[in-house]
């Protein structure tokens, strides 16, 4: 008898331009939602005072370097699994799951550790000496300490995430973004400002409305992936990681993490150049990384819907849906980034007083804003080939580029014209470095498409 074969994925038939809409639609909207839990958590924070919103700017780093680990294996995870679900592989697909869930686990522990250990000396080590200021570390050691010791909620929400848009099931995530990031805007004031008869908790009550957030959503993405995802099969009964497995997951997952890291190490530095002038001047920068979200995440959103129609069309060797996936992504991505530019070049100081901003700080923020802004306009091509990158197997193009961006270029930038120019020029680096990652995002797409693409 003659065995059935396996239904089609969506992501092999379904018309491209409704694939990308319905694929990246519910993680835009997710992303939007996460956006604004930021930028609330800040807004709240920057009631306490000034000092209280440079300390969470100043955990940015710590903060991003464990999305990074989580985001950066989950998109190898994405990729792998949704390669294999293209080949019709279903026994590889389970293992990238349940070794996916083991190494969340593990990043967890590190974190953890780390957090409780190297914290306040996290914090010093971004200040000068002369400009150090006690309060800014006391309220970063609060923050850090709670983020760590529970990030477990953060790691494993976006393992579940990832297994959900690997099998194109955006939609729960939208559910589980949305939910835990309501949560977190809900407790924020409650345990910021002590409502409610909760006791006041300061900036450790903004941690822990966030990790409350990150664990609710947590457990919806375990349910929804046992309930509803049928196309793979998650058992860690007699597991036992596998070291193939791992690999393959990690090639591609650690040069995106790597890629996402660059950031931690990027606000670091910067950070470090800021304190040269004034602490405002580094809080005016972490307000800019809050409202930027608006602009970037729904982008990031996009990409995390098109990596597994591009790694599954590539798995099945049907060149025309990948070229059209990228197509109407590059669109997509460029009406959403010119949005932001114009968003932020007509509104820079109503953007900053929702931050409760002194008069220093709008002197210095808004020039700031309308200057970083402009980068917008050459971003969304480069954010979206970084993703291309990813799904065809080669995260090392996204690395290239994002150290160019990031690290090679944007720092070395900002110092010079910091020692060179003042205060007011650092800004200019942004741009700078975004027109240099676009020249190579442009050469590096047309070499990924001849040597893995054309001849499909």
């Amino acid at each position: 008898m003659q065995q059935a074969q396996p239904k089609e994925n969506k992501m092999g038939v379904m018309p491209i331009p409704k694939l990308v809409i319905t694929m990246s639609l519910p993680m835009m909207l997710s992303m939007l939602v996460q956006a604004l839990y930021n930028i609330v958590d800040s807004i709240f924070v920057s009631r306490i005072d000034e000092y209280a919103l440079t300390a969470v700017s100043m955990a940015f780093p710590m903060q991003n370097l464990m999305i990074a680990v989580a985001s950066g294996t989950g998109v190898g995870i994405n990729a792998f699994l949704s390669r294999s679900l293209g080949e019709k592989k279903q026994k590889e697909a389970d293992l990238a799951a349940a070794n996916g869930i083991f190494l969340a686990v593990v990043s967890y522990i590190v974190f953890a550790v780390v957090g409780l250990l190297f914290s306040r000396p996290f914090f010093e080590m971004q200040m000068q000496a002369q400009t150090r200021v006690p309060e800014i570390v006391e309220y970063g050691v609060q923050y850090l300490s709670v983020i760590t010791l529970f990030s477990f909620g953060v790691f494993l929400q976006i393992t579940m995430e990832r297994l959900l848009q690997s099998t194109g099931r955006t939609f729960f995530n939208m559910i589980t973004q949305g939910i835990g990031a309501i949560t977190n805007i809900i407790l924020d004031p409650i345990l910021i400002f002590g409502l409610f008869g909760m006791p006041k908790m300061g900036v450790a009550g903004a941690a822990a409305a966030t990790v409350a957030g990150q664990i609710l959503a947590m457990i919806l993405g375990v349910i929804f992936n046992m309930k509803f995802n049928t196309d793979i099969h998650i058992s860690l009964k007699g597991f036992r990681p596998s070291r193939r497995i791992i690999g393959i997951i990690y090639s591609v997952g650690v040069p995106s993490i790597i890629m996402m890291a660059i950031g931690s190490v990027m606000t670091f530095g910067f950070n470090k150049i800021l304190m040269m002038f004034t602490s405002t001047a580094t809080a005016v920068f972490g307000v800019y990384f809050k409202l930027n979200s608006f602009a970037f995440m729904p982008v990031f959103g996009l990409n995390n819907g098109i990596i597994p129609i591009i790694a599954y069309n590539y798995g099945a060797r049907n060149k025309k849906r990948i070229t059209d996936a990228i197509k109407i992504s590059i669109v997509i991505a460029t009406a959403v980034m010119v949005a932001g530019f114009l968003v932020f070049q007509l509104l820079p100081e109503q953007l900053l007083l929702l931050f409760n901003a002194s008069e220093n700080m709008l002197e210095i923020g808004i020039p700031a804003l309308r200057t970083i802004s402009i980068s917008f306009l050459f971003a969304g091509f480069g954010i979206v080939v970084g993703s291309v990158f990813q799904a065809l197997g080669n995260g090392v193009y996204s690395l290239l580029i994002s150290l160019s961006r990031q690290l090679i270029v944007l720092l070395p930038a900002a110092y010079i014209l910091a020692k060179a120019l003042g205060l007011s020029a650092v800004w200019w680096s942004f741009d700078i470095a975004e027109i240099v990652s676009l020249v190579m995002s442009i050469f590096l797409l047309k070499k990924i498409y001849k040597d893995k693409v054309r001849d499909l």
